[in-house]
């Protein structure tokens, strides 16, 4: 029997984490019966760019509704009425949608009477992270989970998922710099850092959303993978069949360097990260391991992503 709330299911967002999103979500729905709707902006329904028109041929041989709304731009009051049809929502909206976004989706959510929000929470432990972190958009997250907590209208589940297993890899945050043959580790060898990838943040949440009996209320964790940046070039050096040069980034090194540049994103990122706090959990107590569903692992990862030994520079 379908939970009644999964009878109707809205996705906010058809970005990468939302694509993964929706995929899943839509193979669960169908034997199901659940209807399942996408919210993405008029720009993005009317684009004749050849992504778009790929994205939106792929969701509607899915089987998924495409609505139009705007999360940024419509008032509180607007969005709570699009959402109110919808038994489940479940937020794809990340920070680049701005400042306040997510707590304005939150409380659209709850004025909509929706029975069930899943809010953008695809992250860290912002509870142990706490308030005043070196990444400000931290403190938003708190207050969505401070807002979620003090009402009993709307269940709530937020998904915390680590750092995307891509952004480990990606050149602008430095963590391995495969131009230079560097892994850098934030902080120290032996601090942690959990990741998922967006398809299995994608798989799980939608396993998290059709679990039976319903999960309300509470975070929960997955992990593709929980390692320190010492076994992370470790990783490296065995799935590429190199050697990098380890460069440790201390604490007060990365601190000192957002000093110089206050607003800069990733470097908040660093500090935080560098921390260790909140940023990584044990993965045998996350949803993917009780419930036993495989995940990728970092070296899987890199195998299928980085196939090949890269010449350095």
């Amino acid at each position: 029997m379908t939970s009644t709330l999964n009878t109707s299911i809205l996705v906010l967002g058809a970005g990468e984490l939302g694509m993964a999103v929706l995929r899943e979500v839509a193979v669960m729905a169908a034997p199901r019966d659940v209807r399942v709707t996408v919210l993405l902006r008029p720009a993005t329904l009317q684009s004749t760019a050849a992504d778009k028109q790929k994205d939106l041929a792929e969701l509607r041989a899915l089987g998924i509704e495409l609505l139009a709304g705007d999360l940024v731009n419509d008032s509180q009051t607007d969005l709570a009425a699009v959402f109110a049809p919808f038994d489940t929502v479940i937020s794809c909206i990340g920070f680049a949608a701005g400042p306040g976004t997510q707590r304005k989706l939150a409380r659209a959510a709850i004025e909509g009477g929706v029975k069930r929000f899943v809010p953008w929470q695809f992250g860290v432990n912002y509870d142990v992270i706490g308030r005043g972190s070196a990444q400000d958009l931290f403190d938003e997250q708190l207050d969505v989970r401070d807002l979620l907590r003090a009402q009993h209208g709307t269940q709530w589940i937020i998904v915390s998922t680590g750092m995307f297993t891509s952004f480990l890899f990606e050149p602008s945050f430095g963590v391995v710099d495969l131009a230079q043959n560097t892994v850098h580790a934030l902080g120290d060898w032996d601090t942690a850092v959990t990741v998922t990838t967006p398809k299995d943040i994608g798989r799980l949440t939608a396993q998290i959303v059709f679990a039976e009996p319903p999960i309300a209320n509470q975070v929960v964790y997955t992990a593709g993978d929980t390692l320190t940046y010492g076994q992370l070039a470790d990783t490296v050096d065995t799935a590429l069949g190199r050697t990098v040069t380890r460069v440790r980034w201390s604490i007060p090194e990365l601190q000192s360097d957002l000093s110089k540049a206050p607003e800069d994103s990733l470097k908040k990122y660093r500090v935080v990260f560098a921390q260790g706090k909140g940023v990584a959990w044990d993965p045998a107590n996350t949803f993917n391991a009780q419930r036993q569903i495989a995940v990728t692992g970092v070296a899987e990862w890199i195998r299928h992503n980085l196939k090949a030994p890269l010449t350095s520079v």
